[in-house]
């Protein structure tokens, strides 16, 4: 089965709502948004509005100048806040075959929650043993590498080569960018700060 060159606006509904709210987030118009992915103002606004798809490029070209990552815009609808007259589930479980899954950096990954949350814990996996740019956002972010060995990129703060059970914290703001250490595949878990909730309890 060959990959999908655009995104299917029935499986994220809501991606034009999410892009604009980080963009918003981030303090960035539109026009600096599309300087910063190489991409028209006209279609980016577009996007915004549900009037136009981005194919799987220029998603990943729109989430990386937002510091975010194709699976977590696609998520949308299952991180968006609940509606203010409806309540907001205490728990949320997701199970093993369930959760948005997309792109995340050089790899794959799936996110492990939905809702009104906090924190965004995605289950990320790859092989790629060269490094992609590097990422930066406001959210702090932290790291578990549960199997195989990667090779954490955070630019003036360092290059560091982690093995399985070793973690790693990195305060918004920092660059950062990672690999597999060997060419062999790798799984971590990285969990981020949610736009906005930072300073929510």
């Amino acid at each position: 089965m060959s990959p999908r060159s655009t995104i299917d606006p029935r499986e994220s509904p809501d991606l034009g709502n999410r892009i604009r709210s980080i963009r918003q987030l981030r303090g960035l118009t539109l026009v600096k948004l599309a300087r910063m992915s190489e991409l028209s103002h006209p279609f980016l606004s577009q996007i915004e509005r549900g009037l136009a798809q981005p194919s799987i490029a220029s998603l990943g070209r729109i989430a990386h100048a937002l510091g975010s990552s194709q699976v977590e815009l696609l998520a949308g609808g299952a991180l968006a806040s609940s509606a203010p007259d409806q309540p907001v589930p205490r728990v949320g479980i997701v199970r093993g075959r369930d959760g948005s899954e997309g792109g995340f950096g050089a790899g794959q990954g799936r996110i492990l929650v939905r809702g009104d949350v906090g924190f965004l814990p995605v289950d990320v996996r790859g092989e790629r043993a060269d490094f992609g740019d590097f990422f930066q956002h406001d959210e702090d972010e932290f790291l578990y590498v549960i199997d195989g060995s990667v090779k954490l990129d955070l630019g003036d703060d360092g290059l560091f080569t982690l093995e399985t059970a070793d973690s790693a914290y990195y305060k918004g703001g920092t660059q950062h960018r990672m690999c597999s250490a060997n060419g062999e595949p790798y799984r971590v878990m990285i969990v981020k700060q949610v736009l906005g909730r930072a300073s929510q309890g």
